[in-house]
């Protein structure tokens, strides 16, 4: 897999997943614009990365703004990965509305707004994709995470959507992991078998994968990537 010379916009760069994307995309030769509303330890550019922190992606006219700071100092974008994003459990009964507004605007209220935002640059590419980080139980959900699964399968649909609408033009596709194996992970889930998760690197590879050229035949699609189950 190669991405040598793309300039590619990772949303959601300072995570766990984010920075081993950053790591790759850097390693396989890309420029790389690292987005997110956190702050690194290290913020200081290093050859072909840039870094963009304290950035609300549920701001459309800060978005706007980022990414087109993000172009300028890129020279262009052939590749959008939207990581961008969170999670709530809970009960039904005992969660309000305000947990579902948070996991729409923190899951999809991000996508669209970086999506909308380097469109432009991105049909200004000829190999432009964009990657959205869906969830595997987007399609079958299961208890206590109602909001979350709702608001990962409208990423799905929007990836569906904008696959059909520029096809030719811009790829569109979506990973659909299950567990990822996070620090976070682990402390919530002490009991659990994190052998079966999902490894950021191994993610990381299939997200770039998605991203490149080598994957040029490839759009709409909803990839699930479910560890060593």
């Amino acid at each position: 897999m190669s991405n040598s010379g793309r300039k590619i916009v990772i949303t959601g760069a300072y995570g766990t997943l984010g920075s081993a994307v950053v790591e790759l995309a850097l390693k396989s030769g890309a420029t790389v614009a690292a987005v997110d509303y956190a702050t690194p330890t290290n913020e200081a550019d290093r050859e072909g990365l840039y870094t963009f922190s304290g950035v609300d992606l549920g701001d459309s006219a800060a978005t706007v703004a980022c990414i087109t700071s993000a172009a300028e100092k890129m020279g262009g974008i052939d590749s959008l990965i939207n990581i961008a994003g969170g999670f709530v459990w809970g009960h039904f009964a005992d969660s309000g509305i305000d947990s579902w507004d948070k996991m729409f605007n923190i899951n999809v209220r991000t996508a669209v707004n970086a999506s909308q935002a380097a469109l432009r640059y991105l049909l200004q590419s000829s190999t432009a994709s964009i990657v959205n980080l869906s969830a595997n139980n987007a399609s079958k959900s299961v208890a206590g995470v109602a909001a979350y699964t709702a608001s990962k399968a409208a990423v799905a649909k929007l990836t569906e959507s904008l696959a059909d609408e520029y096809k030719g033009k811009l790829r569109v596709n979506a990973v659909l992991p299950s567990i990822i194996d996070t620090p976070i992970n682990r402390r919530d889930m002490p009991d659990a078998d994190a052998s079966t998760w999902v490894a950021p690197a191994e993610l990381a590879n299939v997200i770039l994968f998605l991203s490149s050229p080598n994957s040029s035949a490839v759009t709409g699609a909803l990839l699930p990537v479910v560890g060593r189950v």
